[in-house]
């Protein structure tokens, strides 16, 4: 695990910076979890998980404040010590001017947040999880086809670029080509995005690389996107059988984490935009509780049922 460099995490929750001399450029977070330094302050030390970052709520700041100054001073100093990576304050309250040169001296950068103390942790746990998340990158396609995650897997050459060409000229939107990074952020969900330097970029075989923002607009690009369903593209095989009901579903699996999968034979004469569409409606349909599949099966045995009786009769 690289860890996320602390500028970018100022940046991106918006903190505001109150020791701007302390270099922050090499500093990076490891851990997504967090710290509450209640029982730090008061001198408790031990089991002290001091990589995380440590956030002071209105709570610990009104326990500091109502110490004596020299008491107070011990106490911080005896926290900012402790190698933490930062420190940041949220619901208002502001280190005072003691607190400040403390972490200085100990080089644990300051952060100021508006923020109230929960909400703060939430988003800042959220944020942290997708950063740190573990991280595999692997070939094919992945677009947001009507707010499902489309995943176009297959062999070099098989035509996933051109499907996710065609997917963007009916109106869904590109998260990544040729290379997709794929983040475990939770026990069931995985998100994928592009590498920066692909970022919005096809390629095309014999015209090269296209610029996918530029040419059909900002609304056909997407940084990021959970992965719904894979679907693997594959050559026409006459001595294969294919699923052809869908009453069982396939899978595949990226970090553990195991996600919806179809296989589709290539054929000349095929329409693969319009079958990944109707693949990705079918899949949000049967999220919503209804599978086409097993409405047949009750429909047939209906039916036979229905037979039965009219021949016992």
């Amino acid at each position: 695990m690289k860890g996320v460099e602390l500028k970018k995490m100022i940046q991106e929750l918006r903190l505001y910076n109150k020791t701007p001399d302390i270099d922050i450029s090499k500093k990076r977070i490891n851990t997504p979890d967090i710290n509450r330094p209640a029982l730090q302050l008061t001198g408790y030390l031990e089991h002290f998980e001091n990589e995380r970052v440590q956030i002071i709520g209105y709570v610990e700041f009104t326990y500091l404040l109502h110490l004596e100054r020299e008491e107070k001073i011990k106490a911080f100093e005896r926290f900012v010590s402790s190698k933490i990576p930062c420190v940041i304050f949220s619901t208002k309250t502001e280190p005072d001017e003691e607190m400040i040169a403390l972490a200085e001296k100990y080089d644990v950068p300051v952060l100021v947040t508006k923020q109230t103390t929960s909400t703060f942790m939430a988003e800042i746990i959220r944020w942290l999880n997708v950063q740190l998340a573990p991280c595999i990158s692997i070939h094919g396609v992945l677009v947001d086809v009507y707010g499902e995650g489309v995943l176009i897997m297959g062999e070099s050459g098989i035509g996933k670029s051109e499907a996710a060409l065609e997917l963007i000229k009916r109106g869904h939107r590109l998260v990544s080509d040729d290379v997709v990074e794929i983040r475990r952020v939770s026990d069931v969900t995985l998100v994928g995005s592009a590498p920066d330097i692909t970022r919005h970029f096809i390629e095309l075989r014999g015209i090269g690389i296209i610029d996918v923002k530029t040419l059909f607009g900002v609304e056909s690009v997407k940084d990021t996107q959970s992965i719904d369903l894979v679907i693997k593209l594959e050559e026409w095989n006459k001595d294969k059988e294919y699923d052809r009901l869908g009453m069982e579903e396939e899978y595949t699996e990226f970090l553990g984490n195991r996600v919806v999968c179809h296989s589709l034979p290539i054929r000349p004469g095929r329409n693969l935009a319009v079958i990944v569409e109707s693949a990705a409606v079918n899949h949000r349909q049967k999220k919503m509780g209804y599978n086409a599949a097993q409405e047949l099966y009750r429909r047939v045995q209906e039916n036979i049922s229905k037979k039965r009786k009219e021949e016992d009769e």
